[in-house]
């Protein structure tokens, strides 16, 4: 079984430190680490609160899984490049700089954005359950033509920039708890429409991260019991005063749900 990146880390230090004390040899330099986080909204921390204004519209917040988990362990270098509302080209365009061959660890989520997560979500919440099916099932339909092509283009550009990293590729929450306390908004129907998604989603992720020797981090179970209709939901449902929010993991979600699955895999 292959150790954990972080875990080997740990692992060395300790041996460093005892060779140092017994004579053994020089201190190991793997102290040296670097951290890069990537990605889009749920991974920069929209629905968190607390943005950093200095992001401007990528909206990071030290809420995030990302630098919680950077303030918890204190690499070396740690750099926090994704960006509210990114796709796959966003990355490949805008985030990989930080990325070079001294980097260890990469975190990522993408995918929701290029499959047209918010167009989905809207046609919902607005439209008949008919055309919302219709709207979720075009989606899907991006995802199996679409969507593993640009992942294989991201996926190659982080393996060429960071060989010798880990790379730990996240996946989405399911939204709705199938009936859950909510009492009026979508139908049963559309949140099971929605959900199905999600995993369709999280499948092609999935898949496309395990051929390119990734880790892929599901975030499903860790969510269970706190979707949107549940009684400790860990997602923004539709929120009409900040829309940007919606649907996005809270401060609790990034804490209680993304953190563990990521430090598990890290």
């Amino acid at each position: 079984m292959r150790m954990p990146r972080f875990a080997a880390l740990a692992s060395a230090l300790l041996l460093a430190a005892g060779a140092a004390l017994f004579g053994a040899g020089p201190a190991s330099a793997a102290a040296d680490f670097g951290y890069v986080a990537l990605g889009d909204s749920y991974s920069s921390g929209v629905g968190a609160g607390n943005y950093d204004s200095a992001s401007g519209n990528c909206k990071r917040t030290t809420r995030a899984y990302p630098a919680l988990w950077a303030a918890a362990h204190s690499p070396q270098t740690f750099s926090f490049a994704a960006c509210s509302g990114a796709r796959t080209g966003d990355v490949m365009s805008g985030q990989l700089a930080p990325l070079n061959s001294g980097t260890d660890l990469v975190s990522i989520t993408i995918g929701g954005n290029d499959a047209g997560f918010s167009d989905v979500m809207t046609t919902c919440v607005l439209q008949s359950e008919s055309t919302c099916v219709s709207r979720v099932n075009q989606a899907k339909g991006y995802v199996d033509s679409t969507l593993p092509g640009q992942l294989d283009q991201v996926y190659n550009a982080i393996k060429s920039r960071s060989p010798g990293a880990r790379v730990v590729v996240l996946g989405y929450p399911r939204f709705y708890k199938l009936n859950g306390t909510c009492v009026a908004g979508l139908s049963e129907g559309e949140r099971k429409a929605i959900n199905g998604a999600s995993d369709h989603l999280n499948a092609a992720i999935a898949k496309r991260a395990a051929d390119h020797g990734f880790a892929f981090a599901s975030v499903a179970g860790a969510f269970t019991g706190h979707e949107i209709c549940s009684s400790s939901s860990w997602l923004h449902s539709v929120n009409w005063l900040n829309i940007g929010e919606s649907y996005h993991p809270t401060a609790a979600g990034q804490s209680g749900g993304y953190l563990p699955v990521f430090t598990s895999a890290a």
